[in-house]
């Protein structure tokens, strides 16, 4: 077991390259078994139980890619890196047009999910009638599911420090998750995960998000806070129970206590975490990807297993990508806010 030592808290930096890594770590963990419903099913396929990284067997939805590779939810998150890394600072603009031409049907080579699929359609529809220029990359699909929470962390990392953060955050998920709901809950894994980032130990910073989030959304945010202290309060529940409890499917109702009783359950164990929401089976890769930025923000980059790391396909594109958004964040800390961009239509949820 890969346990935290008390006595040696990881960096500020070593959390924000944890969060990052972790998120695409645990999304390319759980590329063979994702989807898998049936948990007879999962183990007839896999006897000797999930170690990560499995290859996934034809007809599954990622059959054709190789252990290492990302599944969409990872594609999508590195989308989100680069183009922070490239631009300097979140833009939905540059994150939007970098995600149309990546998941562009008949090019992209693997799954394309129902957000990505309405976010498409109605930029197809909005140019039809006006100059694509005008698009303003905030009339995504009216979709619940784990599109955003699987890339969060790429914008968490880099603007941490900037007091419109929240802002960002329901700009990022509007891009493509134009939901009430979905808002809700990125707002408090941006919370839950800058706290960690923070240096805040589990309980505190979910304590912080508990504190907020029905004020900052008022409609959904008491249906989150719920839904938080419910994961809080199943912990005499081992991962797989409280998963099958909660739901195993992709809406963020069943799929965010899911991921944060993981967290809580196992939250000074990378592998450990990571296997056992795999284990739960469902919408695990959505999943793996919150849990592994929260675990990585908690632990520090050190605590992700580095074969896990090393088998990335991509590593040497994230490696490079991190180092940017690293920079980037760094010029910016200890300042009031980030660059000066477009966060969103409205200044309501300064996070100071």
């Amino acid at each position: 077991m890969t346990t935290v030592d008390p006595n040696s808290q990881p960096t500020p930096e070593q959390r924000l390259r944890g969060a990052l890594w972790g998120q695409l770590v645990g999304d390319a963990a759980a590329l063979g078994s994702h989807w898998i419903y049936d948990l007879d099913l999962m183990r007839q396929r896999f006897p000797q139980g999930l170690s990560g990284f499995e290859a996934p067997a034809e007809g599954h939805y990622h059959f054709g890619k190789t252990p290492g590779d990302q599944t969409h939810y990872g594609d999508g998150a590195l989308v989100l890196l680069e183009s922070i890394a490239q631009v300097g600072h979140f833009d939905a603009r540059a994150f939007g047009l970098r995600f149309l031409e990546t998941f562009e049907p008949g090019l992209y080579q693997g799954y394309i999910d129902q957000s990505t699929k309405g976010t498409i359609a109605n930029y197809r529809t909005f140019t039809e009638a006006h100059r694509a220029d005008e698009f303003d990359f905030q009339k995504g699909a009216d979709d619940d599911h784990l599109g955003t929470a699987s890339r969060l962390a790429g914008l968490v990392a880099r603007h941490r420090t900037d007091p419109y953060l929240l802002n960002r955050v329901e700009s990022l998920t509007r891009v493509c998750q134009d939901n009430p709901r979905t808002i809700a809950y990125m707002k408090a894994h941006a919370l839950f995960l800058s706290g960690l980032l923070a240096g805040l130990e589990p309980r505190p910073a979910l304590a912080a998000v508990d504190g907020r989030i029905t004020a900052l959304e008022p409609e959904a945010g008491p249906e989150v806070q719920e839904k938080c202290r419910a994961a809080l309060g199943a912990l005499k529940q081992d991962v797989v129970s409280a998963t099958l409890m909660f739901g195993q499917s992709c809406p963020l109702e069943h799929s965010f206590p899911a991921a944060l009783h993981a967290f809580l359950r196992h939250p000074d164990d990378f592998k450990t975490a990571i296997l056992a929401t795999l284990e739960a089976g469902g919408d695990n890769a959505g999943r793996a990807a919150m849990l592994g930025a929260w675990l990585g923000a908690h632990l520090g980059l050190e605590k992700i297993p580095r074969e896990w790391r090393d088998r990335l396909a991509h590593r040497k594109r994230i490696a490079t990508a991190v180092d940017q958004v690293i920079e980037a964040a760094r010029r910016d800390s200890g300042r009031n806010g980030g660059l000066n961009s477009d966060a969103g239509d409205t200044r309501r949820d300064r996070i100071a």
